[in-house]
């Protein structure tokens, strides 16, 4: 729970950051002072991480090979999504940017670009949240609680 409270406090924080980072030329990275590089996404990523830790570590957990096997497809559609989700994001990215090469560029493109931009993560981060729903649903409550020691010593390891 906390995490998906985490992933929608930080979509609310992240909004304008991709446009401000177009009109500067800076990489996004250099505007989150304080913040791991690409942090808005960083937790999104995680929880595709999520999957494939369980996956990974399936003897650890006690997954079945009836979960494993429902899983898998799911964690690849997920894989499929992610790289989905680069492209489209830095593709509406460079078209903001090109927006912005004008002195006197038109704001309703700019505006419209920047929707753009936010409609792409506010898809990804639900597709994301709704596999991850599906998976944590296989799973028993034992192995949830597995999961979520893995997954809290894996961020105080990074």
């Amino acid at each position: 729970m906390k995490a998906i409270v985490t992933a929608v406090a930080l979509l609310a924080l992240t909004t304008a950051v991709p446009a401000f980072s177009q009109m500067t030329d800076m990489p996004m990275m250099e505007h989150r002072a304080g913040h791991g590089p690409m942090m808005g996404m960083g937790h999104m990523d995680k929880m595709g991480d999520m999957m494939g830790t369980c996956m990974a570590h399936a003897e650890m957990m006690g997954l079945t090979d009836d979960q494993l096997m429902k899983m898998k497809p799911i964690h690849s559609e997920m894989q499929k999504k992610q790289a989905r989700f680069k492209a489209d994001l830095k593709i509406a990215e460079i078209e903001l940017m090109e927006i912005f090469e004008k002195k006197d560029f038109d704001l309703d493109k700019a505006n419209t670009a920047v929707k753009k931009i936010e409609g792409i993560k506010t898809a990804h981060h639900l597709d994301m949240l709704k596999a991850m729903k599906e998976m944590r649903g296989m799973l028993t409550d034992e192995q949830f609680k597995k999961m979520k020691t893995m997954m809290f010593t894996q961020s105080d390891d990074q």
